[in-house]
């Protein structure tokens, strides 16, 4: 395997743990629907919202209405509050070596399909997130994963040859349009198989930064 010169992060369920129990039922409580209709209306319209054709407000509408129901002002205000706390759990282990990466000078960027409410609350939690040398927000292109573009974007922001950039990922079929981008790839699950796997294929000598 060739060197890689960057590391290119998903946040959901890569950067983040996984999602709160606690706040999915704080959500459920605020819009006053059941599980099922609540489940789907959160879908139905995310990857709409996450690419920016909705703004958060009007994605929770669009999803109360999906769901047969209704929200006010004050709903939505707080149904943008609680979705941040969803996911907003850290998965300490790559964090930890995300900024060792950082330290040791290795260029690192966020490509995460992410809806304007979204990116501005875990923002104003994590400043931290501005350190990536790029960061590439799906809502701001109107562009998500897995389109092309959108990694060709995320390439020339982080300034490196494509096949010198190792982006991870937690769905199998954004990194396989990476790697048809021309990207290195990596699916991520349970973190000590991932660092396995980096070391099997070359590329040890980032974690040991």
């Amino acid at each position: 395997m060739g060197q890689i010169e960057a590391v290119l992060f998903d946040y959901g369920m890569v950067i983040s743990a996984p999602p709160q129990a606690a706040a999915w039922e704080r959500l459920k409580a605020i819009s006053g629907l059941d599980e099922a209709a609540f489940h789907a209306g959160y879908w139905a319209y995310r990857h709409a919202y996450d690419r920016g054709t909705h703004t958060g407000e009007e994605y929770w509408r669009l999803a109360a209405e999906h769901a047969g129901g209704s929200v006010d002002e004050g709903q939505v205000a707080a149904l943008l509050a609680a979705d941040v706390d969803l996911w907003g759990d850290l998965n300490q282990p790559m964090v930890d070596w995300i900024w060792r990466l950082q330290e040791a000078g290795v260029k690192t960027g966020v490509l995460s399909n992410m809806g304007d409410a979204m990116e501005a609350g875990l923002s104003a939690k994590y400043p931290w997130l501005a350190k990536f040398d790029h960061r590439v927000w799906s809502y701001t292109l109107k562009l998500a994963k897995p389109e092309a573009e959108i990694y060709r974007h995320a390439v020339e922001g982080l300034g490196v040859a494509a096949d010198r950039v190792l982006f991870v990922d937690d769905k199998a079929e954004n990194i396989a349009a990476a790697e048809a981008a021309g990207l290195q790839g990596i699916v991520y699950g349970d973190h000590a198989v991932f660092e396995r796997e980096l070391r099997e294929r070359g590329w040890g000598s980032l974690l040991d930064v």
